[in-house]
């Protein structure tokens, strides 16, 4: 039978990110071991503050999964240890869970095991081709991936342009990158009426103002300046009646788009919701006049599919992956013209057909990604160097 034994380290109480792709992708694989013939075991390793606390437990999230491995060792030392030379630290991994077929790093490193295949994640390579938009620890991703790659069989990546910057940025033969786009948190029907209800009187925010939508990290690689520029046009110029609401949690380097929300005549129209739970966020992707997305540069671009699930009409950059996820279901603008980003929401909000046209295809386009086809298609890579 074969065992494939799954890094969940990135998995944390609240995940986002890395964290959200791997708790999902281990519960769905988890689920095919049902009808599949394949064991999968869960290696983890403690932060460094558990660690030197000698605390050696699970997260709770975990805790219900069988063959489960603790590294006792933090992310940090292990690092180091992979830029190392030392060769007896190749068998140091390997002990704490034995012989496997397959061992997957889900984090842009893999533990050198001599006796298992190898398959790494890279999600996007932002950390090379935008080295302006991530702070210092993404920066040193460069020298540890690089260095992987002298032991990986095999890449996993979440989008056909991200797998086309691995190659051409690292130098990777394009059979050994495999794709397996993601999927939404959400599903069509995940808010009935009486519970939007519900959540509509737990969150302080009045709904009878129509709002355009941006969910994503508060940093400037998300673009956010151009939205505040085209609200800002769109208000003075269009007397639009709408507030903008931005939710996410502040990243790297996010002063100067809080600098330029004091700056606008219009800020208290203006509203960051910091983290916010599944449900809330839901909420306020379903009420939404217009979901706003004008990143430079993405990996996959998940809140445009949750966006989509959830009936939100969207318009987001036609740059990097976006226009893989969104197919012909959003309008699609150049980031770097905030202008192109003002005349797409004017289209939107003042055309209630177009509107009805972009969240029909955006719900259709939606129902082609799921966590078990990503599951389905990670087995399938698996498979495939086994052969």
């Amino acid at each position: 039978m074969l065992k494939i034994v799954v890094d969940a380290t990135p998995v944390e109480p609240k995940p986002s990110g890395v964290g959200f792709y791997v708790a999902n992708l281990i519960h769905s694989l988890d689920a095919l071991q049902a009808t599949e013939n394949f064991r999968l075991e869960i290696i983890y390793q403690p932060g460094l503050k558990k660690w030197l606390r000698r605390d050696f437990s699970f997260p709770d999230s975990l805790k219900n999964y069988s063959h489960l491995h603790m590294l006792p060792l933090p992310v940090r030392l292990s690092d180091l240890l992979l830029k190392s030379n030392f060769k007896p630290s190749l068998a140091y991994f390997e002990k704490y869970f034995g012989a496997a077929d397959i061992v997957h790093g889900t984090n842009y490193t893999v533990y050198p095991c001599s006796q298992s295949l190898k398959v790494m994640n890279i999600y996007d390579l932002t950390f090379i081709k935008y080295p302006n938009y991530i702070d210092s620890v993404v920066k040193a991703y460069t020298e540890r991936v690089k260095r992987c790659l002298g032991w990986t069989d095999l890449i996993l990546t979440i989008s056909e342009s991200s797998k086309k910057d691995i190659v051409e940025y690292l130098q990777v033969e394009p059979q050994k990158v495999y794709v397996t786009p993601l999927a939404s948190r959400y599903y069509p029907d995940y808010l009935s009426d009486e519970y939007t209800q519900t959540l509509e009187q737990q969150v302080k925010y009045d709904f009878s103002q129509p709002y355009l939508l941006f969910v994503s990290t508060i940093e400037p690689r998300k673009n956010i300046n151009a939205i505040i520029s085209a609200f800002n046009f769109l208000k003075e110029k269009h007397k639009i009646e709408h507030q903008l609401v931005l939710i996410g949690k502040k990243g790297w380097h996010y002063e100067p788009i809080f600098t330029a929300i004091e700056s606008s005549p219009w800020r208290e129209q203006i509203h960051h919701l910091d983290y916010l739970s599944n449900e809330l966020v839901a909420l306020f992707y379903s009420k939404a006049d217009v979901f706003v997305y004008p990143s430079h540069y993405e990996g996959f671009g998940l809140p445009v599919l949750e966006a989509m699930t959830l009936g939100a009409p969207v318009v987001c950059a036609n740059s990097s992956s976006l226009p893989e996820v969104t197919g012909k279901a959003a309008l699609l603008i150049d980031p770097d013209e905030p202008m192109q980003l003002a005349e797409a929401i004017l289209k939107v909000i003042s055309d209630s057909q177009l509107r009805q046209e972009l969240i029909q295809l955006g719900k259709e386009r939606a129902k082609l990604f799921s966590w078990e086809k990503t599951a389905r298609e990670t087995l399938k890579a698996y498979r495939g160097i086994m052969s």
